[in-house]
């Protein structure tokens, strides 16, 4: 096995998904391993998110546009736009994390779509509305409703995830 040090040139902070996937076999202990491996299965597990949510909605614009309308957010002029950009930045930002390229963008960016859309499910749940998400399917069918709750609790678990990947992106102490 090559045991190339962790960190590649002086300053420079982004280490290559092969030698990112070697520290996670390596099976060594330390915390600062055990640390640098979690952060990197929760950007892939985040990047996962975002390129699965992206798939159907690109797929199906149409019907994202019906979703888009039916949470009563956004001017009637906007809701077409938002259904061609929307799942296009969020399959964007998945490669981005699940790449490793451009983090600090990706993160922020990924970090307020998550804001945005918890705001979205928190907005409609307290005007009574139980919107169907449109998170990772866009089926037309009559949903029976009663799943704002789920959406809640998932969204704010991808929302945690999410600023602790934040925080960790811009917040870690140098040289970690």
């Amino acid at each position: 096995m090559d045991h190339r040090p962790v960190h590649q040139a002086k300053g420079d902070r982004r280490m290559r998904l092969k030698d990112q996937l070697e520290v996670l076999a390596s099976g060594h202990a330390s915390i600062r391993n055990w640390r640098r491996a979690s952060l990197i299965l929760l950007r892939l597990f985040l990047g996962v998110i975002f390129v699965y949510a992206s798939f159907d909605k690109i797929l199906r614009p149409v019907a994202f546009a019906e979703i888009i309308y039916n949470y009563q957010i956004l001017p009637d002029p906007l809701i077409n736009v938002a259904s061609i950009f929307l799942p296009w930045l969020e399959l964007l930002l998945g490669l981005l994390l699940i790449l490793g390229f451009w983090l600090p963008g990706a993160v922020l960016i990924s970090n307020s779509l998550l804001l945005v859309f918890f705001a979205t499910l928190i907005f409609n749940a307290a005007r009574g509305l139980d919107v169907d998400c449109g998170c990772f399917s866009v089926s037309t069918a009559i949903s029976p409703g009663g799943y704002m709750l789920w959406y809640l609790l998932r969204d704010s678990i991808f929302l945690l995830l999410g600023l602790f990947l934040f925080s960790s992106t811009f917040f870690r102490k140098r040289g970690s």
